[in-house]
């Protein structure tokens, strides 16, 4: 798909919109409430952003992506485009949030083709022997997505039931699947395995499928879903459990045993020294402990010398004495494994010990507004490895452009995110796929379509995934957070240098 295309009858760079958090710099006093306050329900929260000397100052409403200083052999030149200025504000375009319907009762909405269409480019299967069956009617089929919505971190995922909404909702806008348009089935997964397990049992019973759905303790109901055969197409599935789980799959493939190479291998090329002291934290809760444990080995295999884990509990906000342990191990490199808000509190730990590693690194969950903005100078330096294509930058991705602008459809002020991106994915996949089988659709046979998809990237979106395969992206990017914006700092689109099988998880 090339860059900078044009959507019928909407500009490709789409509405985004700013949201400022108004924290103070607490550190490792932040009590869970505020904690929670701050990560917000993807909707916009007025108020200032902290600046870079931790007072009120404007920050961009995504993570933008500007130039930076040099960050070392394998920064991007500057012919490589990967810096450029972070997005649109939310009165350009038609689709700006809270704006009025037109005419005929619907708000002027953009709409791709080829690839970038609702059913993509996907030859329709005849609908000869389409039958009804659980979530199907002559009207609609149905689609159960369940997220961690409340919970200890209210909101963190409800970005994948947005994303999932949007896409159904463009989806609907000019397409059906044998007469049937698609309805969003919604379920609150409240970071609790019983409460996955409560979402499995509905859905077996009321949804053709699920698509779009993102816990942090996704093992519940993993069982039961394979029993009863609904299939499952997931925005990212984190525990073992669930990915053992025959009739699941993700858009965001991740096999915990399965560790991507390029990322160690970046930061040991960048300063050798300070990869021999390395560090990995982690949030003592969901999938999170067995990804820590078997990253850790992967970045020893990798040049990244690990010499000390902790595993911080989710009611621990008192981070003072992680910070002092890495003093005391003179730790230059850290990661840490857990939601953003979590990973706020360590910085602001860090940053009132007056400790600064070399590297301070996070995955994708850090690739968040709300991390800079909740963090301020604290997190200034970050480092996030993430496989996706620049949330910033919709006018050179078309598919980026068609979320961010049904995301506003259907949750005027959203905040797009990885999160949804991938259900977005999903949902788009489970499209493709439902449109090709026409009246050959079923549970089984939607299964086994899915079973087949090995690169999948929703047009550019993110990463090629193997979806059928399970096994976690080998291509990643690297980005550095500098001066409230993020600027990608890996060369080219996507570093991609394979796997490595630590043998743990999977």
């Amino acid at each position: 798909m090339s860059a900078r295309r044009s959507l019928r009858g909407y500009p490709l760079a789409t509405a985004i919109l700013a949201v400022a958090l108004l924290l103070a710099a607490c550190g490792s006093q932040v009590d869970p409430a505020t904690m929670a306050n701050a990560a917000g329900t993807s909707g916009g929260v007025g108020g200032e952003a902290p600046g870079e000397d931790g007072a009120g100052g404007d920050l961009p409403g995504l993570p933008g992506v500007g130039d930076g200083a040099d960050p070392g052999p394998d920064a991007p030149g500057p012919d490589d485009d990967a810096a450029a200025p972070g997005g649109p504000g939310p009165a350009d375009g038609p689709d700006a949030p809270g704006e009025a319907p037109d005419a005929e009762g619907e708000a002027d909405t953009p709409s791709g083709t080829g690839d970038n269409a609702p059913s993509g480019s996907t030859r329709a299967g005849s609908c000869e022997g389409f039958k009804n069956t659980t979530g199907i009617t002559r009207d609609v089929i149905k689609l159960g997505n369940a997220a961690d919505i409340s919970g200890p971190v209210p909101g963190i995922f409800q970005g994948a039931q947005e994303g999932a909404r949007a896409y159904v909702a463009y989806f609907n806008s000019r397409s059906d699947i044998c007469g049937r348009k698609l309805e969003i089935v919604t379920a609150d997964s409240r970071a609790d395995n019983a409460a996955n397990e409560a979402a499995a049992r509905q859905f077996c019973g009321s949804v053709f499928a699920a698509v779009g759905s993102m816990s942090a303790f996704d093992a519940g109901g993993s069982a039961t879903t394979q029993k009863c055969g609904l299939p499952d197409l997931r925005s990212t599935s984190v525990d073992p459990a669930r990915n053992a789980c025959t009739t699941c799959f993700s858009t965001q493939a991740v096999n915990s045993a399965l560790v991507n190479r390029s990322v160690p291998r970046w930061f040991a090329r960048q300063k050798p020294a300070a990869v021999k002291r390395a560090a990995t934290l982690h949030v003592g809760a969901g999938a999170a402990p067995i990804n820590a444990k078997s990253q850790a080995e992967a970045w020893r295999r990798n040049g990244v010398n690990v010499t000390y884990e902790a595993r911080i509990d989710v009611s621990e906000f008192n981070y003072a004495p992680y910070v002092q342990q890495l003093k005391n191990r003179d730790i230059t490199w850290v990661q840490y494994v857990g939601p953003f808000q979590f990973a706020v509190r360590l910085a602001q730990a860090m940053q009132q010990q007056n400790y600064k590693p070399d590297f301070y690194v996070l995955d994708l969950t850090g690739y968040d507004p709300r991390y800079i903005q909740s963090g301020g100078a604290a997190v200034e330096g970050t480092y996030v490895w993430m496989p996706t294509a620049l949330i910033e930058r919709p006018q050179d991705n078309e598919e980026m452009a068609l979320y961010q602008a049904w995301l506003q459809q259907v949750k005027p002020g959203a905040i797009p995110d990885s999160y949804g991106l991938f259900a977005w994915s999903a949902a788009r996949l489970f499209a493709e796929k439902a449109t090709e089988l026409g009246g050959r659709l079923t549970r089984q046979s939607l299964v086994q379509a899915l079973k087949g998809v090995r690169k999948w990237t929703a047009n550019e979106l993110h990463a090629p995934q193997d979806v059928g395969g399970k096994r976690t992206a080998e291509c990643q990017r690297i980005l550095r957070l500098e001066k409230g914006r993020y600027v990608q700092v890996s060369r080219g689109d996507y570093l991609c240098e394979g796997l490595v099988d630590t043998g743990i998880g999977g």
